[in-house]
């Protein structure tokens, strides 16, 4: 099995999709646009709706709402064994009785593959996880990593036009997690599929996408790059879920023409430079008493000045209860 078998750069459009169950939407009014070859992420708590979302493009369940379209075909009234997607389980759903070779090839049986084609292209799709010499073993015989590898095998191997990941590390513990997320890009990277991964997992969502949809409650609150995601949340939601380095309690102080002025727990004043947000600013203690809409651009931008940023992290300053937003928004640059 060559990389260009592999390569499949399929695009998906989510066009207001909802599904609910009873009186409860699972997600709801869900529109998104993935592009031919992305690493796409779906990042949210438990019961948010990212799995709903995978399981709506498989084909397991069916939108009540909306439509999902797959290389501008409608996919909702195709059954899944007919769509052509590669979904790979939390639990990774191996069958316990069949060695590593059995499970890899069943897709390509079931597809009338066998013989030597059968064998060349389950060797490659070992090889290509690092599981080559690996055939003859069972399951339960595996450590490590190594039944992720045999379900990435597995799904690869019948060429799907998508990679559906639902969780495929959870199992794992902080430092296996950490070397199968290198191996995943490392293999997006060489095989170029367009994948759709779903992880409440902050770091391998940063570290592998090239795009991020935050869910909250089954809608999504925010689309980026990473680095958008990070830097500039759009509301106190994504900032506190992303990571808990992007809030600081401090209280302000004065306000200025390129930001504020905030006073930290341990009394130290910093000057923060703000990013286009509107703030409400009152003095401390009192009700807001005033607005002052920040600077657009960054301040080295507009006179020469430096970024403003809390020493020794790369944490934006917030303001404290004295402080309140029209938009929850970090106002300092790294």
């Amino acid at each position: 099995m060559s990389q260009e078998e592999l390569v499949r750069l399929s695009e998906v459009r989510m066009e207001g999709v909802g599904k609910r169950y009873r009186d409860r939407w699972a997600v709801q009014d869900v529109s998104l646009s993935i592009r031919p070859g992305e690493f796409y992420t779906l990042l949210g708590p438990a019961g948010c709706g990212k799995t709903t979302l995978l399981r709506l493009l498989a084909g397991f369940i069916t939108p009540d709402v909306g439509r999902i379209v797959v290389d501008d075909e409608a996919i909702d009234p195709v059954p899944p064994w007919k769509r052509n997607l590669g979904m790979v389980f939390q639990g990774h759903a191996l069958w316990p009785h069949l060695s590593v070779f059995e499970n890899v090839a069943f897709g390509l049986r079931e597809r009338g593959v066998s013989g030597a084609p059968l064998r060349a292209r389950v060797a490659a799709a070992l090889g290509q996880v690092g599981l080559a010499g690996f055939e003859e073993r069972r399951p339960s015989q595996l450590a490590r990593d190594q039944p992720e590898r045999v379900a990435l095998a597995r799904t690869l191997i019948i060429q799907p036009r998508l990679l559906l990941l639902d969780e495929p590390l959870a199992n794992l513990d902080a430092a296996l997690r950490a070397q199968m997320r290198l191996e995943l890009a490392r293999l997006h990277r060489d095989v170029g599929i367009t994948t759709i991964y779903v992880t409440h997992d902050q770091a391998e969502a940063l570290a592998l996408s090239t795009r991020i949809a935050v869910l909250s409650q089954g809608r999504i609150v925010q689309e980026g790059k990473p680095e958008e995601i990070y830097w500039r949340p759009r509301n106190r939601f994504v900032a506190e879920f992303v990571g808990a380095a992007n809030l600081v309690t401090v209280r302000v102080t004065e306000v200025r023409d390129l930001g504020v002025v905030v006073e930290t727990a341990g009394g130290s004043r910093i000057p923060v430079a703000s990013g286009g947000h509107l703030w409400t600013v009152g003095p401390p203690g009192s009700s807001a008493s005033g607005r002052r809409r920040c600077g657009s651009r960054r301040p080295s931008e507009r006179r020469g000045g430096s970024a403003a940023r809390w020493p020794g992290t790369s944490s934006r300053a917030r303001a404290s209860s004295t402080t309140s937003r029209s938009r929850a928004a970090p106002c300092a640059w790294r």
